[in-house]
Formats: structure tokens, C-alpha cells, sequence
């Protein structure tokens, strides 16, 4: 693969959402049917943790048929695009082995795919949701109630026991990223499994009962010791990875010691507004870097840094 562009990406990834998911349409097996059949119908095949895509081709859907031919289970029902309907098919590991062992299909990531344009901007909320829902049902085939197996409903939005009559549904785990400010200064963090001189904003996941500003706020002192007080909205990303929201938001600094948790962070320091620009230009005198604008992290310090 060629090297990344990375200017300009015009928003964060998985964020338009060209597919209208026409959930009226999942109770009804004969009108999805049908719209499977459309010859105009296009197909994702999620193969392990990637996406299937024929060897040295520029496309990654299929029609439902050929999707069906390759050994894929489904099909989850993800909307129409106009009158075009898009489908996910998962592949089971036996089926996943046998093709990519033939040398004609590879397994490619997403974020890989998007950065080369391989996948086009408009298609990476279809395959977020593709990836999320197709690995949702893997890691759900049995009730959590009364552990039988359970069976697919409605279109792949829903699992259900036939023992116990309990409804599983596909859930996502919302994780707050926020970028704190003590005015003209920023709070960013770096994790072991950063790419090398990659900083960026802090993260975590939201607890049962607890608000996003909560989160924001524990999360913040839990790894770098800071409190924090007025919490603002930002935007959300979906993250399918397993399935995630990330909700970005700007918080207020109320201390400035940093006091590292080195079992989260491998390292937290304050970035000036000039610093911050150099990280996202890629202009930095020590190599430092900021998130690809496919992550929410890098729109975040954008916004940050041109005054927010």
C-alpha cells in the first residue's frame, strides 16, 4: 500500500451516515427477501476482524449472492441507500481459512483500507455498523439468561432463546476522549501501544451509572491526577472496535499536577497551543505527532487549538 494522505480528511471516520437504516423493514422476511435478490444489492463480508476483499481489486462489496457463495452467514440487513440495499455477511473461521488460504481474497483492515481510499468516506458508517453487528453476534450465540443457543432475529438486530423467551440485543460501549485545557495549555497522554511519538487526548470508558461528565472527570484524575471541573460536549465517533461510541468533549483543568498512572499512561505532559499545532501539523523538533484525522482525538485538538 502507497503511504497515507493524511491532509486533508475532511471529518473523522464512521461519521457520515449515508445508509437509512429503514428499521420497519427488519420484521418483514419477504420484502428483505426481495430486496436481497435487487441486482443492484450490495454486500460487506466481515472475515475475522477485517473486512474480505478480492486480491489487488479496489472494491469491498459483493452482491448478497456472491456473499452467500463465499460461505458467509446472515445476512444482517444494514439499509437502503436510495433504493440500494446493503447487507453484512460474517465469515465463520473454517469458511475465512479456506478462502484466504486460496490466494484470490485477502482480510484487510479498516483503518487501512480507509486511509488509502480503498473504502470511500461515505461507506465507513455502513462498514462500522457491518463489523460491530457481525461481531456482536460471534460473541453472543448463547442466552446470558439460561445459556442456551440462541437464534437470529429481525434482519440481525436482534438474537433470541428459544428456552427462556429472553431478547438479546447489540449494545455499544460508550467511551469518553477528552481533551483538557487550563486555558492556553492542553493535558495529552501516551499509551506503550501508541505509534512511536504519537500523543493524544486521554480516554476511557463510562461506568454504570455514571454521566458522561463524571467519566470525564474520574477518568482524568484516575490517570493523570488532574481535577477537573465544567465538561462541554464535543462530537461523537462511532468505533467499531468491538463496538464503541467515543464521546469527545473539552473539560476544564482546576489543578495542573500531574501525577502519572503508569498502568494506564506510559506518560502525560501540558502542550501549549503552538506545541499542539506543531503535533498536528507534524512540524514537531522532537518527531512528536498528533492522532490521523480519521480519530476524533485529532478534530478534538484542532478545535482546541484554534481557540476553542
Amino acid at each position: 500500500m502507497s503511504k497515507p494522505n493524511l491532509f486533508p480528511f475532511p471529518q473523522f471516520a464512521f461519521h457520515a451516515d449515508t445508509i437509512e437504516r429503514a428499521a420497519h423493514l427488519r420484521g418483514d422476511a419477504n420484502a428483505l427477501a426481495a430486496r436481497e435478490r435487487q441486482t443492484n444489492a450490495r454486500a460487506l463480508i466481515v472475515c475475522r476482524d477485517a473486512l474480505l476483499l478480492r486480491q489487488n481489486a479496489g472494491e469491498v462489496t459483493f452482491s448478497p449472492q456472491e456473499a452467500r457463495a463465499l460461505g458467509g452467514d446472515g445476512p444482517v440487513f444494514l439499509g437502503l441507500r436510495g433504493e440500494m440495499p446493503w447487507f453484512a455477511y460474517a465469515l465463520g473461521e473454517e469458511a475465512a481459512a479456506k478462502l484466504l488460504a486460496g490466494g484470490q481474497f485477502i482480510a484487510a483492515d479498516v483503518r487501512a483500507l480507509a486511509l488509502e481510499g480503498v473504502v470511500p468516506i461515505a461507506d465507513l458508517s455502513a462498514v462500522a455498523v457491518a463489523k460491530s453487528i457481525t461481531q456482536w453476534h460471534l460473541r453472543h450465540r448463547f442466552c446470558a439468561n439460561c445459556g442456551n443457543p440462541t437464534t437470529v432475529a429481525m434482519a440481525g438486530w436482534r438474537r433470541d432463546c428459544q428456552a427462556c423467551n429472553a431478547m438479546h440485543f447489540p449494545r455499544t460501549d460508550p467511551v469518553v476522549i477528552m481533551l483538557v485545557s487550563d486555558g492556553e495549555r492542553c493535558l495529552l497522554g501516551r499509551q506503550s501501544r501508541f505509534p512511536e511519538h504519537m500523543w493524544s487526548c486521554l480516554a476511557g470508558f463510562a461506568e454504570p451509572g455514571e454521566t458522561v461528565e463524571d467519566a470525564v472527570r474520574r477518568e482524568v484524575h484516575e490517570e493523570a491526577g488532574i481535577r477537573c471541573g465544567a465538561v462541554r460536549y464535543f462530537a461523537s465517533q462511532p468505533w467499531p472496535y468491538a463496538s464503541s461510541l467515543m464521546i469527545g468533549c473539552i473539560a476544564e483543568a482546576l489543578t495542573t499536577e500531574i501525577v502519572v498512572d503508569h498502568a494506564e499512561l506510559e506518560d502525560a505532559r501540558w502542550f501549549s497551543r503552538e506545541e499542539t499545532h506543531a503535533l498536528i501539523a507534524r512540524q514537531h523538533p522532537k518527531g512528536l505527532i498528533a492522532p490521523h484525522p480519521f480519530a476524533i482525538a485529532h478534530h478534538i485538538m484542532v478545535h482546541w487549538m484554534n481557540g476553542a
